[in-house]
């Protein structure tokens, strides 16, 4: 015999043998054997009667549970066999609590162990309530743009426009007892890493390796701001188009398609392990597109079962309800499927996907007659680019092009932003390091008479000229 998921061998029983006891009953029951070495040979158990009345009122008293204690024979020596059922609930020993995976027994700590007591309880962590976030405090051009979408989708009523905020918010089911969800923050906050570390996606260009960094973004925002900035900057910086023409129209060829990629974005935010604090990773190479989500498939769940038909099941239901709502992903599942005949119908290579510890990688290679041509063409296949000018700094710059010289109170007011942090950090900041935008007052950059206005070469970046 083997030690495996539901079997344990003990050669003795000491009251430590609780903690396997407590992992049977936390993950999906066992059997704890005593008398036994590691081999599963059998060497029998002193005192094996005295043990079998002690052993049942220690789990009760100590870890709160019934288990059925089974006396014995084999070979003439006396053994000891403890059943134990999965319970519905936790099951802690003195605070502590374990958990069985694979012959292994873990104290589980900090986000594994709150993804634990959550779904115990059958709870996910984007349906806990979130104090401290409140409605006035969220984007309502968000909520306007996810509006229109729901609307044209068919999955809203349109009378949603006349909604409040709060009112939209408990329709979706994002509200508990007065309080907001997770998800909201993630979902509608302009700035969600302020509760949420990690809560952004990051994209690096590399070399033939990973030691070869080239440049590196940060995308952040609300989730549906992230997945369409994150687009925009592989469009402008990272994925470089090769163009042709069909007689006299002109057409972009991408070395991943488009659709297939924003699926594939969709699929992490909605799957992604926020408890991880962790961002999720795009990286892009020569000959290949990869993303790193930091999450976990569902209890039982392998590879093969994930590329296969199956059930809807996300990590995160209520955002990805919302995202539902909104027309951007379906309910059934399909998601791994649909990023798979995108690519078939445009004769781009198969994805893959890779399991490891901690999350889940999927593999976007680049055609390779895409690589050779760009290769002939720049003579490198990751040609050194301007950086683009980020959606948040041009919107910035549009409005300093219209209007002129602007406060900072003027420019929050125009973008209906009320974080100030959020201006700076995204707006403001981004635009002066590049020399996009300058002050008015440059010797007083704190004055309360400070304004910015648009900067020749920011006219330029506006306009595509550099």
């Amino acid at each position: 015999m083997k030690e495996s998921q539901q079997t344990e061998f003990k050669r003795q029983w000491k009251d430590e043998c609780l903690k396997w006891i407590s992992a049977f009953a936390n993950a999906e029951g066992g059997v704890l054997m005593v008398g036994y070495d590691d081999h599963g040979q059998v060497v029998g158990v002193e005192k094996a009667s005295k043990l079998l009345e002690d052993i049942p009122n220690k789990i009760r008293d100590i870890l709160g549970i019934v288990v059925d204690v089974n006396l014995k024979i084999t070979d003439d020596l006396e053994v000891l066999h403890i059943q134990v059922p999965a319970y519905p609930y936790p099951v802690s020993y003195k605070g502590e609590y374990h958990y069985r995976s694979g012959s292994t027994k873990q104290e589980l700590k900090g986000a594994a162990l709150d993804r634990f007591l959550l779904r115990k309880q059958g709870l996910h962590w984007d349906a806990v309530p979130l104090p401290g976030l409140e409605v006035g405090s969220l984007d309502t051009a968000t909520f306007k743009k996810f509006s229109e979408l729901a609307i044209n989708s068919q999955r809203l009523p349109a009378s949603i426009v006349n909604d409040s905020l709060q009112l939209l918010l408990e329709r979706l089911r994002l509200t508990q007892n007065h309080y907001l969800k997770r998800a909201v923050a993630l979902l509608f906050h302009p700035d969600p890493e302020r509760f949420v570390t990690g809560a952004c996606i990051k994209i690096g260009a590399f070399g033939v390796n990973d030691a070869d960094l080239l440049h590196h973004d940060e995308v952040v925002g609300n989730l549906f701001t992230q997945i369409e900035n994150t687009i925009e900057v592989l469009k402008l910086k990272y994925l470089r188009a090769l163009i042709s023409y069909d007689e006299l129209y002109r057409k972009e060829s991408y070395p991943v398609p488009l659709a297939a990629l924003r699926e594939a974005l969709l699929n992490a935010v909605v799957h992604k392990d926020y408890a991880s604090a962790t961002a999720i990773q795009v990286s892009v190479y020569p000959d290949k597109l990869m993303i790193w989500n930091p999450g976990h498939l569902p209890e039982n769940w392998t590879l093969d079962k994930l590329m296969s038909k199956h059930a809807s099941c996300p990590f995160n239901p209520d955002i990805a309800n919302t995202f539902f709502r909104a027309g951007l992903i379906e309910s059934w599942g399909r998601g791994i499927e649909r990023i798979i005949d995108t690519c078939k119908q445009g004769n781009y290579p198969a994805p893959k996907w890779q399991l490891e510890p901690g999350g889940l990688w999927v593999i976007f290679e680049f055609p390779k007659a895409y690589v050779r041509q760009l290769i002939d063409e720049t003579g490198q296949a990751t040609p050194p680019v301007t950086p683009p000018v980020t959606p948040p700094v041009a919107t910035l710059l549009k409005l300093l092009a219209d209007k002129g010289e602007q406060g900072n109170a003027e420019v929050r007011e125009a973008m209906q932003l009320k974080d100030r942090r959020h201006l700076r950090d995204h707006y403001i900041n981004p635009a002066l390091e590049q020399g996009l935008i300058e002050y008015t007052l440059p010797d007083k950059p704190t004055s309360s008479k400070q304004k910015y206005r648009i900067t020749t070469l920011g006219m330029k970046r506006l306009n595509n000229k550099v």
